[in-house]
């Protein structure tokens, strides 16, 4: 019995030894998982902050490159503006017929896209191109190889597309600036007010079409700037190639534009200076002196023995406020040489000249319009109007008696309604009038519709 006592206290001891044994190890292990999960919590915090950092990396170079690209973004400018005309004239077939009869056109005038980038403060880019008529155009070409010199159209399309600035600029303050390339000629109104709100009437003024080009630009380099409330601009540029003069339109179809390179032999002065701004509200007042040399852009040359100095000075006001609007311009022209001129023209083998009677020696211009915006008054935008355009391309000739077939007045009313300021549609009804006793007045109305916008 005592033995067995014995025995059962040393399996008890035993027992309790091995069960002490089993709970240290599997302390020990507990102890050892707990070490690893804490090791992992660790690593798995430090994934955690490695990911939000790379996040926040990725947040930072996004934001990076969106704020590069809206930088660029806000560099860039895009601009357009364009119109589309009905117009029903009383015309004549030739200068020699006296009986008008009436005929209706469709035109999509032209569309105009403006492309500009601002470099810096300092530096910037402009291209506008202009598509006339819905066309391509065709190049005027001169073949020097032929016995006489003979120019050749190639016909593409219908139309014009034509590049009416691509200029840079550089502007070292507000008081100084200076432009190269093809740039706009400031001498006509019509290269400053352009667009189909910034005229009351359905198409641009014809009195300043009859006798210089419209929105004229050439090549040539500039300087420009504002002092106060004046304004200037300096250039020199290519002058007019007087091989294109003609009776009904003097010096505006000299334009070098229809010719696939612009001769440059020959090249022009012009000075600006203004009071105010023409395209804002107020009171502005501008002056323009142009003066160049046109024979010697002539591809031929020996067909005209003088230099045929031309001089053009114009004069434009414009007071614009509340629902008033009233602006006003004068172009006095002299031209040397004319008779040698037109008699060279005359002659000159492909040009096909027509009426090459005369060219005159002095032409001139001006044009009124005045409106009221009733908006003001009946909550209705609604712009009423009232133009005169007057030109004689023939005021003066060098002999002879100048004709009066080309002086013609033209006298409309009209308006103008603006749904959104970036529309404007249009309506004016008018008289013509030609100088010559037995011509009839005729008459003619129109209806147009134009946009702009920048982006």
């Amino acid at each position: 019995m005592k033995e067995s006592l014995i025995a059962m206290g040393v399996v008890t001891a035993f027992s309790g030894s091995v069960l002490a044994t089993d709970t240290s190890k599997l302390e020990q292990m507990i102890a050892a998982q707990e070490s690893q999960l804490q090791a992992l919590k660790i690593e798995l915090n430090k994934l955690k902050q490695n990911q939000q950092k790379q996040k926040q990396q990725v947040i930072e170079i996004t934001k990076g490159a969106s704020e590069v690209k809206s930088d660029k973004l806000d560099k860039f400018v895009f601009k357009s503006y364009g119109s589309l005309t009905y117009s029903n004239d009383e015309i004549f077939s030739n200068v020699q017929d006296t009986t008008p009869s009436r005929r209706g056109r469709f035109d999509l005038e032209r569309i105009v896209t403006e492309f500009g980038y601002k470099f810096n403060d300092q530096w910037d880019v402009e291209v506008e191109i202009e598509y006339e008529h819905g066309g391509a155009g065709a190049a005027l070409e001169y073949d020097g190889f032929e016995e006489f010199g003979e120019f050749e159209t190639e016909i593409e399309a219908g139309g014009e597309v034509v590049v009416e600035k691509a200029q840079f600029r550089y502007r070292h303050n507000e008081n100084f600036g200076v432009k190269f390339g093809n740039i706009h000629v400031p001498v006509g109104l019509g290269t400053i007010l352009h667009k189909p709100n910034q005229y009351l009437t359905v198409m641009r003024h014809r009195s300043e079409e009859a006798i210089i080009p419209t929105t004229w630009n050439e090549f040539g380099i500039g300087v420009f700037g504002s002092i106060g409330n004046f304004n200037y601009q300096a250039q020199m540029i290519n002058s007019l190639n007087s091989e294109y003069f003609r009776t009904y339109g003097w010096v505006s179809t000299g334009h070098q534009k229809r010719f696939e390179h612009v001769n440059a032999d020959d090249f022009a002065g012009v000075f600006r200076l203004e009071y105010g701004n023409f395209k804002d509200e107020g009171l502005a007042l501008g002056a323009s002196y142009y003066y160049g040399i046109t024979s010697g852009n002539r591809h031929s040359e020996d067909r005209v023995i003088g230099d045929g100095e031309l001089s053009i000075f114009s004069l434009q006001g414009a007071y614009v406020q509340g629902p008033w609007t009233l602006r006003g311009q004068y172009i006095l022209g002299t031209l040397e040489d004319s008779d040698d001129i037109a008699k060279a023209n005359k002659t000159t083998p492909g040009l096909r000249p027509g009426n090459f009677s005369q060219v005159g020696s002095e032409a001139e211009s001006f044009f009124v319009e005045a409106g009221v915006n009733l908006q003001e008054f009946i909550d209705v935008p609604v712009t009423v109007f009232a133009n005169i355009d007057y030109s004689n391309p023939l005021k003066e000739v060098e002999s002879g008696s100048a004709s009066q077939r080309f002086e013609n007045t033209w006298t409309s009313v009209g308006f103008n309604y603006s749904p959104i300021p970036e529309i404007v549609i249009k309506a004016e009804a008018g008289r013509k009038q030609v100088a010559v006793y037995e011509i009839p007045d005729t008459y003619f109305y129109a209806l147009g519709v134009g946009y702009q916008f920048s982006l």
